[in-house]
């Protein structure tokens, strides 16, 4: 049947995409270091340096599950098409939507895995830390903040990511003036880091009783959230330590205590806050995280050496040009500047499909097709 044999081209089609993204994943290499590592386990004195031993293990179950992530998908293809050649033999037309939807599954597979060979970073497979910040221009601008803040919780739910804010202050008549957000899962900042930038808003504003339409501007900074194994060396002359008492909400601890910790690295000016922890030491433990983030983040995009290198915030802040614009009037589009993605449904965008966006831009990286500033 015509149908089913369509099936079978998209299937065959893909068989050597399948084939190279074996060779993308290192299947054949990660065999081997996987029964090289296993070997090393069985050694005498394997455990007796236990933070080595627990390094080799993390290593193993990684490698691992690559492997079985990639075999899992190879037997998928061949049922696939087991499935479609015992369909077209009995002329089965009930067959069809299945066939046709593992078939579609199988291809997102295959397109999912393969972006996460891009995600080659030191960092990539680390949580995301995402500061919002609402330009100048006031309720607007801050309620544009909010909508992002909104947007990227369900892209997180969206994805199994948990977030979590961190840190939140209010705006004065809506919206809010500045957020923090953990976003915690396996590649969050490797996925997250294309969204750091000034995102535009076009709309007709709900806060303007003429009905006028109005431009918004909010930026984000996506940092990796930065492991406690990695030493980065802060000195405690360098830092200035606020207290003050929590706002918004967060459980009966908040606006009771002064909790909430505000740390200001002197010598860059970067400041980090945070107030949703349960206790003063945890909200400044997390502080401390963000702000070895941030100083990592900065050195490694501004090609550093040193910590010490870093001159001072105006280089993590200055508004610069958007990267994406969300329009919704006079039409409904929102379009990526740097990889030419645009898409008009606009209200998935807003609750959190961003893949699209997320996926061109990995792909323009990989290729050095990502274009320069509007």
């Amino acid at each position: 049947m015509l149908q089913f044999e369509e099936q079978r081209l998209r299937l065959t089609g893909a068989r050597e995409e399948l084939d190279d993204l074996g060779e993308a994943l290192g299947i054949a290499g990660a065999r081997e270091e996987i029964a090289r590592l296993e070997e090393q386990t069985a050694a005498e004195g394997f455990w007796n340096d236990l933070a080595a031993s627990q390094q080799v293990l993390q290593t193993i179950s990684r490698l691992k599950n690559r492997v079985q992530a990639y075999e899992k998908l190879t037997a998928d293809y061949d049922d696939a098409l087991t499935l479609i050649e015992m369909a077209d033999e009995e002329g089965d037309e009930s067959l069809l939507p299945e066939v046709t939807e593992g078939v579609d599954a199988l291809l997102q597979t295959m397109e999912n895995m393969r972006l996460e060979t891009l995600l080659s970073g030191e960092y990539d497979d680390n949580n995301a830390i995402l500061t919002f910040h609402a330009g100048a221009g006031g309720t607007e601008a801050q309620d544009w903040a909010q909508m992002l803040f909104r947007m990227y919780a369900h892209f997180a739910d969206s994805h199994g990511f948990k977030a979590k804010t961190l840190d939140y202050l209010d705006g004065e008549e809506a919206g809010l003036k500045s957020a923090v957000m953990l976003i915690e899962g396996k590649n969050a900042y490797g996925y997250l880091k294309s969204e750091a930038g000034v995102h535009r808003l076009v709309r007709v504003s709900p806060f303007d009783s003429s009905g006028r339409r109005h431009t918004s501007f909010a930026s984000l900074e996506v940092m990796p959230e930065i492991s406690d194994s990695i030493e980065v060396e802060i000195r405690d002359e360098d830092l200035k330590v606020d207290t003050y008492r929590s706002s918004g909400a967060g459980g009966q601890h908040i606006n009771k205590t002064e909790s909430a910790i505000r740390i200001t690295h002197l010598p860059t000016g970067i400041v980090v806050s945070c107030q949703n922890e349960r206790s003063q030491h945890q909200n400044r433990e997390m502080a401390m995280r963000m702000l070895k983030s941030k100083l990592i983040e900065i050195k490694e995009r501004e090609h550093l050496e040193k910590i010490e290198d870093i001159k001072g915030v105006q280089k993590e802040i200055g508004w610069g040009s958007q990267i994406r614009s969300y329009v919704f009037m006079p039409y409904t589009m929102v379009k990526d500047h740097r990889t030419g993605y645009e898409t008009g449904n606009i209200g998935a965008v807003m609750d959190g499909a961003l893949d699209g966006f997320i996926n061109a831009y990995l792909k323009a990286a990989s290729l050095g097709q990502l274009q320069t500033e509007q």
